[in-house]
């Protein structure tokens, strides 16, 4: 079965007491059982929901995985994988990612005795020196929020095969649709789902997808004992969204390459960070594990002064100056203030991360009126 008819049909059933083609908002917090420990497969809300179920199964197979799970939130679900862990235990992850990610591990984790190190992951091999018997977990963003650099999927879960470390794709800027982890060798790929999965900008929630049984259990274990689990009217909205990611997904790509290639020649901004551009370092890589470049990308002025890229991020009508990314409408966001404010600034610019840096969510409004509303705004 070919993607699109995958993520439409995928995990769900007309509703067998009614017929009803979309799976039923099952809005309860309990269920009567025959007797105890007699039931119907469901006991209680936060350990299992209908409505949840159904968007669990569809999401893995949106991965072509074997079992998905779901969370209150993007972060919720980072949080269930690094709980997995335990004090003393390592973990690898890219020196370029969400803030959020980083607020996580950095302020949460780490006084809990698990060590982070932040490296350049877009070489594989210089991950070798830093894994030793106590690395247990790889953490992959691949575009890298806000920078767009890629990493080869494939060629770090090669890298640590037989070494029993773990390896997390975080898969929310690709979406299923351009990328698939678990294909490459991953051992779990996650989404904010809030973001393209959703794809509305009105539900905020988390998933994670895997094939291995045992992996499913204990991530079922954390995720029913500490309860961030998602409601079934935000579940309702991701399987809702889920349908038409493949429709979305392709204007978001069309409309990210002619709004990249217009920055790219505008004779005002100094670099476009989109990786779909031949000269992109990671290109090659991009082009052999995704089916397109979306549209997420960042920009750098000419003009590199704070206030001027200020001046633009105030400017555009069309794009809204926002946090978040992935919904049908263009968003304009300043990464150093707003989603990775939270990375101290030296750690930032050692990273190219830098102060006047803007990001965009390109959406799927008619790309003429995006490109003229960047034109205005830049000047």
């Amino acid at each position: 079965m070919k993607l699109a008819t995958k993520l439409i049909h995928g995990g769900v059933e007309p509703d067998p007491s009614t017929g009803a083609i979309m799976t039923p908002i099952y809005q309860t917090s309990t269920y009567a059982q025959e007797a105890p420990g007699k039931n119907k497969g469901y006991e209680y809300a936060r350990s299992q929901n209908p409505t949840r179920k159904a968007l669990e199964d569809a999401l893995a197979i949106s991965e072509n995985g074997k079992y998905g799970l779901c969370f209150s939130s993007g972060v919720a679900a980072t949080d269930a994988v690094i709980k997995l862990l335990e004090p003393g235990d390592e973990v690898i992850a890219g020196n370029d990612m969400y803030g959020g990610t980083y607020r996580l591990f950095t302020k949460v984790f780490e006084k809990f005795g698990i060590r982070f190190h932040f490296v350049n992951m877009q070489d594989a091999e210089s991950l070798r020196s830093y894994i030793n018997e106590k690395t247990k977990l790889i953490w992959i963003e691949t575009p890298t929020n806000p920078l767009m650099n890629i990493v080869d999927i494939r060629a770090i879960t090669q890298l640590v095969s037989g070494k029993n470390i773990l390896v997390c794709v975080d898969n929310t800027f690709a979406s299923p649709y351009l990328q698939n982890p678990l294909d490459m060798g991953a051992d779990l790929a996650l989404h904010s789902a809030t973001k393209y999965l959703g794809g509305h900008s009105d539900v905020i929630h988390g998933c994670i997808m895997m094939n291995d049984a045992g992996l499913r259990d204990k991530l079922h274990f954390i995720q029913k004992s500490c309860g961030a689990v998602p409601g079934p009217q935000d579940c309702f909205l991701v399987l809702r969204g889920l349908k038409t990611l493949h429709v979305r997904m392709e204007r978001h790509c069309e409309n990210g390459e002619k709004v990249a290639n217009f920055l790219k020649a505008h004779p005002k901004v100094a670099k476009v960070y989109w990786c779909g551009f031949e000269d992109h370092p990671g290109f090659a890589v991009a082009q052999k594990q995704m089916r397109g470049f979306g549209g997420m990308m960042s920009f750098t002025l000419k003009d590199d002064s704070v206030e001027n890229a200020m001046r633009v991020l105030t400017a555009t009508k069309v794009f809204a100056l926002a946090e978040s990314l992935g919904g049908v409408e263009s968003l304009i966001n300043h990464p150093a203030s707003m989603t990775h404010a939270s990375i101290p600034r030296e750690e930032r610019l050692r990273n190219g991360l830098t102060d006047s840096l803007i990001r965009l969510s390109v959406g799927i409004e008619d790309v003429e009126d995006l490109i003229e509303d960047l034109k205005q705004a830049i000047g």
